[in-house]
């Protein structure tokens, strides 16, 4: 019978033991982090699991020691972007800008640049002959959709047409790009919070009375379909953010009348989650032969005042990007706080994760969000044809665009750890 993932009861009544000394230790580390440290800092943390000499899968070098790829800035670039809408047929419709009505396109020029190297150049022909027979595959929510689109897009192009194709199963759960030549896939898996939820239909989100629930220690449910996967790329953050407070569901169904629930804070649930992946990578994965990676949270720019804005407005209608002056997004306690959680949870792991901290780059792109720009759900109101401000995306990203740049640094990461 398979083991079950570590349990929960610690996190959901217990809390976590350490030793007196320890937990002083604990705290003291806590109170410098959360009261000291400039949120530019923290969003800059990589939250390093690769054990010093440690060799990686698929590494063909080193990255330099001496090169923060996280500490930098947004730099002009004539050669990008590193595809064009038109060239790539499987973008999916809500991330196409252009096509929706977006005029400007500055915002694919932009490449990140670290302030003491350089990140590789991605390479199509690299990346393909090392997906050669293998399975590469995404996780997550539609944030971590459009990282695998925009690695779709980066490689397909030098693919004939008659070699590449897309297909959908489970009722759109599960996206399988195939490169047929390579003998190879790119995949995404939908799963906004990784465990299983009433939340995990694509297409439909069924949450009822009861608002979103979890169910405690169930990330097998979805896992079982990972399994095989030579590289992943999870991720998970938004569907978490929608108060302090998130519902577990302990026993019974989701369906249930009366359910087994209980309410915990929201950043002891995302412990738990982490728990979980950390228990199913160390489980199912070869640290030998694949690896793991996990991409942080993605800003919103819902709140102009964060930048120094007008007060009613938000990514709508921005076209220039931040800079270090304080004209960016700016994390919350929450948002810092879950963040911990991650760096926290992975060191505990035997199996070197992968962490690719987006969340500072990110941050100062308030031009690249799908705005108005992109296939709208539901009808508009007049009153949100007359101001566009409140229906504007400020989630989601256009393709080309930043989520390029994730890949980027996945591509790095992947072969020069």
């Amino acid at each position: 019978m398979e083991a079950a993932p570590p349990s929960s009861a610690a996190v959901l009544h217990k809390g976590f033991r350490l030793p007196y000394f320890f937990t002083i230790m604990a705290l003291i580390l806590f109170m410098t982090i959360l009261y000291s440290e400039d949120s530019r800092a923290y969003l800059r943390m990589p939250w390093a699991t690769k054990k010093k000499g440690e060799k990686l899968a698929f590494a063909v070098g080193e990255a330099d020691s001496s090169c923060d790829v996280l500490s930098g800035r947004w730099v002009w670039d004539d050669h990008r972007p590193l595809y064009e809408e038109a060239e790539c047929p499987f973008l999916y419709s809500p991330m196409v800008c252009q096509l929706y009505g977006r005029t400007d396109t500055d915002y694919q020029h932009w490449r990140w640049q670290p302030n003491t190297c350089s990140l590789p150049s991605f390479n199509a022909s690299l990346m393909l002959e090392t997906l050669r027979g293998k399975r590469m595959m995404f996780v997550g929510d539609s944030l971590n959709l459009a990282q695998f689109y925009s690695m779709i897009c980066l490689v397909q192009k030098i693919i004939p047409s008659n070699a590449k194709s897309i297909t959908r199963k489970f009722n759109g759960l599960l996206r399988v790009f195939r490169a047929k030549d390579f003998n190879a896939t790119i995949e995404y898996y939908w799963a906004p919070f990784l465990l299983d939820s009433n939340s995990d239909n694509p297409t439909a989100y069924k949450i009822g009375k009861s608002g979103k629930l979890l169910r405690k220690d169930s990330i097998s449910t979805h896992g079982d379909h990972w399994k095989g996967a030579d590289i992943m790329v999870f991720s998970t953050y938004l569907w978490w953010m929608t108060g302090p407070k998130i519902k577990i569901l302990q026993g019974g169904t989701f369906d249930d009348e009366n359910k087994d629930i209980a309410e915990v804070a929201t950043e002891e649930a995302y412990r738990m989650a982490m728990k979980n992946l950390v228990w199913w990578v160390n489980k199912n994965m070869d640290p030998i032969k694949t690896r793991v990676f996990f991409t942080s949270m993605s800003p919103v720019h819902k709140n102009a005042v964060e930048w120094g804005g007008d007060e009613k407005g938000n990514c709508y209608n921005q076209t220039m990007i931040g800079d270090e002056k304080g004209n960016y997004w700016k994390p919350t306690d929450c948002d810092k706080n879950v963040m911990k959680v991650i760096g926290e949870e992975f060191r505990k792991s035997r199996y070197p994760i992968t962490f690719l901290n987006i969340t500072h780059m990110s941050s100062y792109r308030k031009d690249a969000h799908t705005s108005i720009f992109k296939r709208q759900w539901f009808p508009l109101t007049p009153e949100n044809l007359a101001n566009p401000v409140t229906y504007a995306d400020c989630i989601h990203w256009c393709l080309p665009g930043l989520p390029d740049t994730w890949n980027e640094l996945l591509f790095a990461k992947l072969f020069y750890p």
